[in-house]
């Protein structure tokens, strides 16, 4: 059956149709040799498709998650030393899935997890700066250490790529900072925090890329992605 470009590329899971119709336009999807226009229809079982070369394949369904994840489990699929995994807390989702990158032991908030090959490298990959925001819950001289954490810095010899850090409300001696970074270094708030004199209390992870974490989404729970959630993570 015929479709249009943008909706069958969206259907194979390739990316979102607005994106579709720009890598029409700049002329990276040909049908059959000839290269593709906006409105051009073709059907798989008899059309050769291709982007940038590659020849667009329907894709077996593919899973994609959202775990509030909790304080005290690790990010892996299995832990040698016996700790609790995120594993643990989708065993029901009816298929093998992983984590999305890392958040460290002793951080909350947004995972995604998922088994999409593909849409993993693309998001863990450094060269995609995907951005993430985070809720930072300190002790110490906000004021003074904000100037820092905004300016230029280094962990382990290597400068970082700027991060966007703002203040927000402050409750007895402790102060919530935002941090929105592009970069994904082992530990790198908790280390940033450190090297200015503050003392994290609490990391919460609340959006990676285009997907925030659902508010109504209890602390160890999960749920699927909605439609329109993966399609903003696949043109991501």
């Amino acid at each position: 059956m015929e479709e249009r470009l943008q909706k069958l590329m969206s259907s194979c899971g390739l990316c979102a149709r607005r994106t579709a119709e720009t890598w029409i336009q700049a002329g990276r999807v040909t049908v059959n040799g000839i290269p593709a226009q906006l409105g051009d229809r073709a059907d798989l079982e008899k059309d050769v498709v291709e982007v940038d070369g590659v020849p667009l394949r329907r894709e077996e369904k593919r899973t994609y998650l959202m775990l509030y994840k909790p304080r005290g489990y690790v990010t892996t699929l299995s832990d040698e030393q016996g700790r609790n995994t995120v594993a643990q807390l989708v065993s029901g989702c009816g298929c093998r899935v992983w984590p999305v990158g890392r958040l460290d032991l002793d951080s909350e908030g947004l995972l995604l997890l998922t088994d999409d090959g593909a849409l993993t490298h693309k998001l863990i990959h450094p060269s995609h700066e995907i951005e993430k925001e985070y809720l930072v819950w300190v002790k110490g001289n906000v004021d003074e250490a904000l100037p820092v954490l905004n300016g230029p810095m280094e962990l382990d010899g290597q400068p970082l790529a700027p991060v966007q850090v703002t203040k927000g409300r402050v409750t007895d001696e402790v102060t919530q900072l935002v941090f929105v970074l592009r970069q994904g270094k082992n530990r790198q708030i908790r280390r940033m925090c450190e090297q200015v004199g503050l003392t994290v209390t609490r990391l919460k992870r609340i959006r990676e890329g285009g997907i925030s974490l659902d508010r109504s989404l209890k602390i160890g729970k999960w749920r699927y992605l909605t439609q329109q959630e993966a399609a903003i993570l696949l043109s991501e």
